[in-house]
């Protein structure tokens, strides 16, 4: 038999060692400085740093007046003035109208009630963004309420209040669920037919 020479059979691969020291070393490394990373964030939160504040401005934070935008103002002519003067809230309203009205049994009779509704917050944007992003399940609480609401609560202004701030509650309820912060203040109800 005749052998052949080395040119032709290749010799086998040897394991580059280099290889190995990236896969182990190079994340030894990364979660090292990671940990130093959280360790620094750490100290600058207890120091009063930036990073607490970093992590609050994901929650809504209240408005002032001062900022509150008035029905009209555009910077055009025409627009409204802000008034001034003592005293009323001391944070801005922020208003969103639900765009359906509902409409719901009364519990134990045969009437039904149609309302819309209205919501308020003190707060920034974000809560009006929530109540948009998650209204369908506000829909669904709303009505729920709705349903559990008497004759006798339709006809009075107390009931009507209450059943206000059932629905602000459930509305609430709602949004500390998906998003871990509430923060409606009022329900109003732009419309109300009972029937």
């Amino acid at each position: 038999m005749e052998t052949l020479n080395d040119d032709t059979n290749p010799a086998p691969k040897k394991k580059k060692k280099g290889k190995l020291l990236l896969f182990v070393v190079a994340p030894l490394l990364l979660a090292g400085g990671g940990g130093g990373a959280a360790y620094a964030m750490g100290w600058l939160n207890m120091a009063g740093g930036s990073a607490g504040a970093a992590a609050k401005s994901n929650e809504p934070q209240l408005l002032p007046k001062s900022e509150q935008k008035r029905a009209g103002e555009s910077g055009e002519a025409g627009g409204k003035a802000t008034p001034q003067g003592e005293g009323g809230d001391k944070y801005a309203s922020s208003y969103y109208a639900l765009e359906k009205e509902f409409t719901s049994n009364l519990q134990d009779s045969v009437h039904f009630i149609q309302v819309g509704v209205a919501v308020s917050t003190p707060y920034d944007g974000k809560v009006i963004e929530n109540v948009k992003t998650h209204e369908i399940a506000i829909r669904s609480a709303i009505l729920m309420a709705l349903g559990e609401t008497t004759e006798d609560e339709v006809f009075t202004a107390a009931g009507k209040k209450s059943m206000q701030d059932r629905l602000t509650k459930s509305i609430n309820a709602i949004l500390k669920e998906k998003e871990g912060f509430g923060g409606i203040g009022n329900v109003y109800f732009t419309n109300f037919i009972v029937q």
